[in-house]
């Protein structure tokens, strides 16, 4: 063998890697940094929020470690013990860097958690909604429109009055209030799709109806659901945030940001702001960081609005 082709050889180009559906959304994703800046901050926020008993530098909800002559402290002030606390204290001596911590373990968990009922129960319901048809479509779909008719706080109030405080009933009062919105998605895309072949042809092999609904229909309808999911959790959380700043959220002993917003409220005329401004701004950043990426995922994951 000659040395030119020993050269041509050794210069040839190695083949490019087979570009998967994942790569590929990836790419595109990567493609806004404010979008990638967004999930850098919220993994930032998840992290802090589950390792939070690790990380904190004190329990804010430990009686033991808390002191209330370190009432009100100024951010940046060394307490009675030699601690510093970086972001001040609230009325009851609880470091505020702390307290936020703990109180993003609540949101973030209220939130996801809820969203993730919600679109279980909703995609589930705008499935059958658009498979069935007739008369089943027709009910669920004027349930979903008297659902939507009314705003959501105030649904949410409603129902808290009724059940009282505490996670669980926040999660279901918000579960109440957000299935609507995925039925309607997986019901507008899932009409689309039962006219495909794949689905004529599951009927004609006399596949189970569920068999139908989970394992062909769903899975096309997870692009839309995807992105209704990702804003559904930001607002899940800044209707959590509502309920507890109005008293009717989580209990005292179970801090969110909203209820931690609320304890200084009071305070803010006499000038201490740090007890209200700082949570507010952790679950701003928490809000803003989710949109971003649920803006992102909505450009990526619809072809239409893609330049």
């Amino acid at each position: 063998m000659s040395d030119a082709t020993l050269n041509g050889a050794a210069a040839a180009p190695r083949k490019d890697r087979v570009e998967t559906p994942f790569r590929r959304f990836v790419s595109e994703f990567m493609e806004s940094r404010i979008a990638v800046l967004g999930l850098i901050v919220f993994t930032i926020i998840a992290f802090i929020a589950i390792f939070a008993p690790w990380i904190a530098p004190q329990n804010p909800y430990d009686l033991a470690q808390l002191d209330i002559m370190d009432g009100r402290m100024e951010p940046g002030t060394v307490g009675g013990a030699g601690f510093t606390f970086w972001l001040g204290t609230d009325d009851q001596g609880r470091d505020m860097l702390s307290g936020i911590m703990y109180g993003l373990r609540i949101s973030l968990t209220v939130g996801a958690g809820s969203a993730l009922i919600a679109c279980i129960v909703g995609a589930s319901l705008g499935l059958l909604a658009a498979y069935a048809g007739g008369r089943t479509d027709s009910v669920i779909m004027r349930v979903v429109d008297l659902q939507l008719s009314f705003p959501s706080i105030l649904v949410a109030l409603m129902i808290l009055a009724f059940l009282g405080k505490g996670i669980m009933n926040v999660v279901i009062a918000l579960v109440i209030v957000e299935w609507a919105y995925y039925a309607r998605t997986v019901r507008g895309t899932a009409l689309v799709e039962r006219r495909r072949e794949y689905i004529e042809a599951a009927q004609c092999l006399a596949l189970p109806t569920r068999r139908i609904l989970f394992r062909h229909l769903l899975p096309n309808c997870l692009p839309p659901l995807i992105v209704v999911a990702t804003m559904q959790v930001a607002r899940a959380i800044a209707l959590e945030a509502t309920l507890s700043f109005l008293g009717l959220g989580v209990p005292i002993t179970e801090p969110s940001l909203g209820l931690l917003i609320a304890n200084g409220y009071e305070y803010m005329l006499s000038g201490k702001y740090w007890i209200s401004f700082y949570p507010g701004i952790a679950l701003l950043i928490t809000i803003v960081s989710i949109n971003l990426v649920g803006d992102q995922l909505r450009d990526v994951l619809n072809p239409r609005l893609k330049k």
